[in-house]
């Protein structure tokens, strides 16, 4: 009994680790399983026994990979569910990282005469409040198995002018409205950040790439869009706790770094000094400025402003 329970709990995590991305060689599976491509050979067989269509090949760029199935796999969704599933996966792309993870496994096993159903019912479903940016659910889709298998992206970018933007497309993002994709941007030679509703003519090339050494995707977005693509950046020293000022600050807004003993710094960025001051200064906490220098100077002028306002109230 025990050997039966060690080959299933096996078989599933071999069957997980084909789920993560396109191909895999026979000994970095045995590697992962601690097991021999023997062994991994004889699991393959009891994939495809379940229904699993695990496609095989030899050669230079060979593996093992888990392709589109002609049925749903047992144990899983029938067709009904299947459709239903990944269509509500579309509808709440916005809600974060789990639902993308979620839906590009379904991909995975999706029969294409599903495809075109979904589809067509995804574009039927939109948000009434409007808190979403618009987004094509076959580019996310596009990106996010770019992401997976680990083949270089290309796509245009209005801040590139005509020419295509070449990338080793790394994770994908979800701030607030929008969706962004961290990539390495081949021709720039740098880690960029783009908007996914900004992006046309987006394809996954055949070239795959070997992932390089990368920032902390969600720190890296936050930290950009926050502060580094604006004329101005700041830091602040905020006398309050790192969680109480993060509760009063989008995400989207500005980062938050916990300096422990109630103190934190505050990274924002905007196009405008005095708006940059007025945010912080409604937080309603003492604070002080770090940088730029500049800055310490229209806190000066803003007081007097402030100061003299004061005077005329009798």
């Amino acid at each position: 009994m025990e050997d039966e329970r060690g080959t299933t709990e096996r078989v599933l995590t071999l069957l997980g680790l084909l789920q993560q991305r396109a191909v895999w060689t026979g000994p970095e599976l045995g590697e992962r399983l601690g097991v021999t491509p023997r062994t991994i050979r004889r699991d393959v067989e009891r994939l495809r026994a379940l229904g699993y269509p695990v496609q095989a090949s030899n050669g230079v760029g060979g593996g093992y990979q888990l392709g589109p199935g002609h049925d749903m796999p047992p144990l899983l969704l029938d067709d009904e569910e299947a459709i239903a599933t990944a269509v509500s996966l579309l509808a709440g792309a916005g809600s974060g990282e789990a639902t993308l993870r979620a839906l590009t496994k379904l991909d995975r096993v999706l029969p294409t005469r599903l495809r075109h159903e979904v589809s067509a019912l995804s574009g039927s479903v939109v948000a009434f409040d409007g808190s979403r940016a618009p987004i094509d659910p076959d580019v996310l889709m596009t990106l996010a198995r770019a992401c997976r298998d680990e083949v270089e992206a290309g796509f245009e970018y209005p801040s590139s002018g005509s020419a295509p933007r070449r990338v080793e497309p790394y994770r994908l993002v979800a701030s607030g409205r929008r969706w962004y994709l961290l990539a390495y941007d081949l021709d720039r030679d740098d880690w960029r950040t783009f908007r996914v509703d900004k992006m046309t003519a987006v394809s996954a090339r055949s070239w795959r790439f070997r992932p390089r050494p990368a920032p902390d995707a969600a720190a890296y977005v936050q930290e950009n869009i926050a502060s580094r693509v604006y004329r101005h950046q700041a830091r602040f020293l905020v006398h309050a706790p790192a969680s109480v000022v993060r509760a009063q600050i989008p995400a989207s807004a500005a980062v938050v770094r916990d300096l422990g003993r109630s103190r934190c710094e505050v990274l924002s960025g905007a196009g405008d000094l005095d708006f940059l001051l007025m945010h912080v200064v409604v937080l309603g906490h003492a604070f002080e400025v770090i940088e730029p220098a500049e800055l310490g100077e229209r806190c000066r002028v803003l007081a007097e402003r402030l100061l003299g306002a004061a005077g005329h109230v009798s």
